[in-house]
């Protein structure tokens, strides 16, 4: 039985199962291999990435995450835009799909975090919750993005108690019920619409008079009669105990402040770049992601590589995030065979 309190009952992701990490594990005493390439994250970038990698035969060790194991599609419901599934696909079940071909090219897929890298030198280090050091000639990064917060200071008190970042996960819990979602983009639009399934009725919270969903979500959620869009609005306060009840919301145009009921909020507001490891590494933009050269995937250090949402700001999309992890590989396979090659 799963721990997370917020599983959704019956609900089968498609994962399979990953090398276990416990002291146990063989993976704790591959210590002294030297690897072609670890690829750390997953996601349509990393995956992707095992499946080039593992085709070339390079064997490449995938640190998927403990927890966050597939990356934001894992939260994801429909995905409708993704070639290949005219009837659109389940976020899970496309990251099921991408992580099964994977190990069938022998990708060793392992469902633990990196705490540490060291990328500066020839030979790259990555470092595991356990302590261990794993060390390999070429790095992929694709550890994606997180989900942005609002930042207010009762967020995080009603964080897992009303507040929550994943409709998938938890929309179940809210049958019946008054919820909010905040956004203004594609996911908060496909969060809002989803919902409706289980709850009574769904506000949809955006600071603008406008949304920047694309025209068919926009319809889709100004035509659900279950869905008002709070427009011009804010959220400056939640309230409720134990769990959440109401938030406050801010008029951005006059400032006015009003108080709507709902059992729980939903946020989807953005990304912010997992790049805190690498930070001082590798170069980043002013916002965080990892700059790489041109149209390559090559970024300021000789062998490592980075694609999907670590280094996408403007796209942000699976199909973008596969693209630029078939690039990653193939830049490393480039990068490994001019190591390998006669200097004569």
């Amino acid at each position: 039985m799963s721990s997370n309190p917020f599983a959704v009952p019956g609900l089968d992701l498609g994962l399979g199962t990953s090398t276990p990490v416990s002291e146990e594990s063989t993976f704790l005493h591959t210590d002294d291999t030297i690897h072609e390439v670890i690829i750390v994250g997953s996601g349509p970038a990393g995956y992707t990435a095992a499946v080039y990698t593992a085709r070339g035969g390079l064997a490449p060790l995938v640190f998927e995450g403990s927890i966050g194991a597939g990356g934001a599609l894992m939260n994801t419901t429909d995905v409708e835009n993704y070639p290949g599934f005219p009837e659109g696909v389940l976020g899970p079940d496309l990251m099921g799909k991408m992580r099964t071909q994977a190990e069938r090219f022998g990708a060793q897929l392992v469902a633990d975090d990196v705490t540490a890298m060291d990328l500066m030198g020839e030979m790259k280090t990555v470092t595991d919750s356990a302590g261990v050091m794993h060390r390999a000639k070429t790095v992929i990064l694709a550890m994606g993005a997180a989900h942005r917060k609002l930042d207010i200071p009762a967020e995080e008190k009603y964080s897992g108690r009303g507040v929550s970042w994943c409709a998938t996960c938890d929309g179940f819990f809210y049958r019946g019920k008054d919820i909010a979602v905040v956004g203004g983009g594609d996911s908060a639009a496909e969060e809002a619409t989803f919902l409706t399934r289980f709850a009574n009725s769904v506000t949809l919270i955006h600071r603008r008079n406008e949304l920047r969903a694309s025209k068919i979500m926009v319809s889709r959620v100004l035509e659900d009669p279950k869905i008002t869009v709070a427009w011009n609005s804010r959220i400056v306060d939640m309230s409720g105990e134990p769990t959440l009840q109401s938030l406050t919301l801010e008029d951005t145009v006059t400032g006015q402040t009003r108080e709507i009921e709902v059992a729980g909020l939903f946020e989807a507001i953005g990304l912010v770049p997992r790049s805190e490891l690498v930070a001082g590494q590798v170069e980043l933009s002013e916002g965080g992601y990892v700059k790489v050269d041109g149209s390559s995937t090559r970024t300021s250090l000789p062998g490592v590589f980075a694609c999907g949402d670590l280094v996408d700001d403007v796209y942000q999309q699976a199909i973008t995030a596969a693209g630029t992890g078939c690039r990653a590989a193939l830049d490393a396979e480039r990068h490994l065979a001019n190591l390998t090659r006669d200097p004569s």
